[in-house]
This record gives structure tokens, C-alpha cells and sequence, in this order.
């Protein structure tokens, strides 16, 4: 049942409140989650609208309190309420580091020159009070959370494990993969995230946008066949061309997508490419840039 703040109770000891930000990225929003009950831990505050601040305070019965607020990443529509709710109530921002924290040696190479674009959703300027890191437990009146590392989506992304459910951000969602844009995405990485948790017993996984995910290792299943099945086409479309940007394959290869998508589409094909380089599977004609054209080796 839905209160009059938005707040929906999903199991005992957790509510979820969804910020009013729908969009064709975020679905109906972004979820924000309150684990626990008289001190209570948020996760992804959302982006900067007073009224899901107040939606969030409003969400809390009466004499509760905020003990801590974890972010599982820091794109806009995740990160920046978070210091606000913290001026608000004390409580500190917990996250792996700032938006340029974890990048591999070659995504931070490709940031430093600027040469692949990016930076989509960023936000800038987030910094944490705490850093966390993989295998951290917080543990407090709501019980213990592990923390996991599962970059791909962003470097700095973290989801978070509770009584069997897995808080799971942007990483794996039911209704949407996941737009992975380099350099602050890695499809290497969110390919060995996916394998990481395609290795675990969650019961379900509660994501940063969209319902919950009730059969999630068939979900991850799914999402790793998925890539696999988009970097076959690449390599396929490529047998039969000399070279291709990622733009161009992406119009090749995600036919009837509605023209607004295509540029996020050849954002993923730009990361497939990329790994699919450092892999040595393809060729770049250098240097490496978002419009380089890509050949078989």
C-alpha cells in the first residue's frame, strides 16, 4: 500500500519512496530505499528535488531517525540529494569514493584525454563523508549490510546486501539493461559484476529504477546471454565490413529502436568495442575516440 508521501512498505523493515523523475532512463523514477525501523538507513536519496526530500523525512513514523545514507553511485539522478538529506539530519554520505573513483588503467586514460566522450548523468561534484569498500559490513539497529564492489554501469558503483535481498542500484534492473558509457562505464567490468552475483544466492534484488526482481539469478542469466548475444552481432557485422564506428554498427544492429535511443545504443556498442580492443579481438584505427572506426583482427 502506497501512504500519502509515496512511501510503499515492500517487506518488514524496508520501504521504498520513488523520486519524481520518470524519463525513458529512469522509468517511473528513482527508487529510494529505507532499510530498518526506529534508526533506518537510506539508500539512493535521489536527485536535488525538495520534494522528494520532504517525501523522504515524511516517510520516517514518528521519533525515527536516519543513521546513515548509502549511495550506490554517483549519476545525478542517484547521488546529489544525498548531502542535503545529510544537512538535514546528520547522518553521513557512505560510498565507494567520487565519480572518477575505480576507473581501470585504460578508462582513466581515456578520460584523461577527453577522447570518448562521456559523462552523462555525472555528478561532479559528489564526495562522500565515508568511504566504503567490498566486504565492509555496516551494521546498526537495522541489522548488517555487506557492501559489494559491482562496477560496470560506474566505477564507483556498489550495491548492498540485506537479510537475502540485494540493493543493486543501476547494475541489474528487470525492465532495462543497463547503459554502460565509457569512461565512467566498463563492459568488462559489468560483465565480471554480473558473474559475481550470477554466483550468489540473493532471494530478490531491488534496483534503482522499476519493480523488484523476484528471479534474480535467472535476471543476471539473462543479462550476461544478452551482452554476449550484442557482441556476436558486432563481431558478425564486422566479418562483413572493412571497419564501423559505433554509431554506425549501432544503426546496423539495434533495428527498430525508436531514433531517440540510438545515441545511448552506440554508447553501449562503444563499450563492447572497447573491451572487445583490450581483449585483442578488434582493431582501432588510432587513436581511440567515440567516432574511431573498428576493424576485425
Amino acid at each position: 500500500m502506497e501512504s500519502e508521501s509515496g512511501m510503499v512498505m515492500l517487506e518488514p523493515g524496508l520501504r521504498r519512496i520513488t523520486a519524481p523523475n520518470p524519463s525513458p532512463m529512469t522509468l517511473h523514477g528513482t527508487n529510494t530505499y529505507l532499510v530498518g525501523e526506529g534508526e533506518v538507513v537510506v539508500i539512493d536519496p535521489g536527485p536535488a528535488l525538495p520534494a522528494h526530500l520532504d517525501a523522504i523525512l515524511a516517510g520516517l513514523t514518528s521519533g525515527e531517525r536516519i543513521g546513515a545514507i548509502l549511495v550506490t553511485h554517483s549519476h545525478r539522478d542517484h547521488s546529489p540529494l544525498a548531502r542535503h538529506l545529510s544537512q538535514r539530519t546528520g547522518a553521513p554520505v557512505m560510498a565507494a569514493g567520487p565519480s572518477d573513483w575505480g576507473r581501470s588503467t585504460t578508462m582513466a586514460a581515456l578520460a584523461a584525454q577527453g577522447a570518448v566522450g562521456g559523462g552523462e548523468g555525472v555528478d561532479p561534484d559528489f564526495a562522500p563523508d565515508e568511504r566504503i569498500s567490498d566486504g565492509e559490513r555496516i551494521t546498526g539497529p537495522w541489522g548488517e549490510i555487506a557492501v559489494l564492489h559491482t562496477p560496470g554501469h560506474m566505477a564507483n558503483h556498489l550495491s548492498f546486501a540485506w537479510r537475502g535481498a540485494l540493493f543493486t542500484g543501476d547494475l541489474v534492473m528487470g525492465w532495462s539493461t543497463s547503459l554502460i558509457s565509457p569512461p565512467d562505464g566498463d563492459m568488462g567490468a559489468f560483465m565480471r559484476s554480473c558473474a559475481r552475483l550470477s554466483g550468489r544466492t540473493d532471494r530478490v534484488y531491488f534496483p534503482g529504477h522499476g519493480p523488484a526482481v523476484d528471479t534474480p539469478q535467472d535476471r543476471v542469466a539473462a543479462l550476461i546471454a544478452h551482452r554476449q548475444s550484442r557482441e556476436a552481432d558486432i563481431l558478425a557485422t564486422l566479418e562483413n565490413k572493412p571497419s564501423m564506428t559505433a554509431s554506425a554498427l549501432a544503426t546496423q544492429i539495434y533495428t527498430g529502436l525508436a531514433p531517440t535511443l540510438l545515441p545511448a545504443a552506440a554508447r553501449n556498442v562503444l563499450a563492447h568495442l572497447i573491451d572487445l580492443y583490450e581483449r585483442k579481438r578488434v582493431a582501432c584505427a588510432a587513436p581511440l575516440t567515440a567516432e574511431a572506426a573498428f576493424s576485425l583482427l
